[in-house]
């Protein structure tokens, strides 16, 4: 039997498996079944960790309005707070009252004073 040549297609895969992978260390860089195996890993896991960062920063946006409205001296907390918020149709989501508590509490201290009238 005549030798066949083969093609260029499995190299081109294995060029963009190593440019995945090649900040990986020690043989999940250099050999291919690991590395192919650490490439679907790490797609795997950052995935899954968009859905957790979401989370956490929604997390951290509610303790930080918290900390502020508690520490204004209004007797309510944050969910009647944000309760106050949905009756009076105001739309500011907890990101942009996060970004208010931290650099103008003043402003957030007037929206909370005009909730409570």
């Amino acid at each position: 039997m005549t030798r066949t040549r083969r093609g260029y297609i499995a190299r081109r895969r294995r060029t963009k498996t190593r440019l995945c992978v090649s900040t990986f260390r020690g043989s999940h860089s250099r050999l291919m079944r690991t590395a192919i195996q650490q490439r679907i890993r790490a797609l795997a896991s950052s995935h899954r960790d968009r859905g957790s960062q979401k989370i956490n920063f929604r997390r951290l946006w509610i303790t930080r309005i918290n900390a502020v409205i508690r520490e204004n001296g209004v007797s309510y907390s944050y969910s009647r707070s944000i309760n106050n918020l949905y009756k009076r149709r105001l739309l500011l989501n907890r990101k942009i009252l996060a970004q208010l508590a931290i650099s103008n509490t003043n402003c957030l201290y007037t929206i909370s004073n005009e909730i409570i009238k």
